[in-house]
């Protein structure tokens, strides 16, 4: 089992490798495996590498991020220019429908309302808007549509998960109820985490994964 100090220089390590991170901006405290994240960066695209970077990190049990935003400089746009960017790199996004996104941009934080066919379709307008100059935060409203349940769901989901060569497939319990998945067990890494979820959002008919996994220290 790691020590705090020990998670602390790991993660500052992993910040340091991360190309698209300042990690001179980036403060880092760890207080039984749970990692804060402090500071202030120009850029969203920013906050969320800096997320991830500490994700990657073995013996992290949870991460609190208190990242602000603040656009200062080349980075900086006003709430149009930010819409229209949007809506402008929608209409070249061939995973999204066109049409079925709305948006709305206060202050720098983009909204985004209503319904897609597939999570990976949420995943891809947040991707898109992510990266933008002046963008602070994105609060994602998407509904995804009820589609058909299939036959045997949950033994499908498991099936994924251990055809992907999760090492914790087996440890993973998953339960449906409608279009709802839940998950429950320990994984070893946050790695492993996402990846049971982003395995789960595959199985069609699913619109909520509720995802209760825990990271082992």
């Amino acid at each position: 089992m790691k020590t705090d100090s020990e998670i602390k220089k790991d993660v500052l390590s992993e910040l340091l490798w991360d190309p698209l991170v300042a990690e001179t901006k980036v403060g880092v405290t760890v207080n039984e495996g749970v990692v804060t994240l402090t500071g202030h960066l120009d850029t969203y695209a920013e906050k969320v590498a800096a997320k991830r970077a500490a994700e990657h990190v073995s013996g992290v049990k949870a991460i609190a991020v208190e990242i602000d935003v603040i656009p200062v400089g080349s980075h900086q746009r006003s709430d149009t220019e930010i819409a229209l960017a949007v809506e402008h790199a929608l209409s070249w996004n061939t995973s999204v429908p066109q049409d079925r996104v709305k948006l709305t941009v206060e202050k720098g934080w983009v909204t985004l309302t209503g319904d897609l066919d597939w999570n990976f379709q949420r995943r891809a307008v947040e991707r898109m808007v992510r990266p933008l100059k002046g963008v602070v935060g994105i609060t994602d409203n998407i509904q995804l549509k009820t589609l058909p349940i299939p036959l045997k769901l949950q033994e499908r989901i498991q099936e994924a998960l251990t055809r992907q060569a999760m090492r914790e497939a087996r440890r993973i319990e998953v339960s449906v109820e409608g279009s709802e998945v839940t998950l429950r067990g320990q994984v070893h890494s946050w790695a492993e985490r996402n990846a049971a979820e982003g395995a789960t959002w595959s199985a069609p008919g699913v619109v909520r994964v509720n995802n209760q996994l825990t990271v082992e220290a």
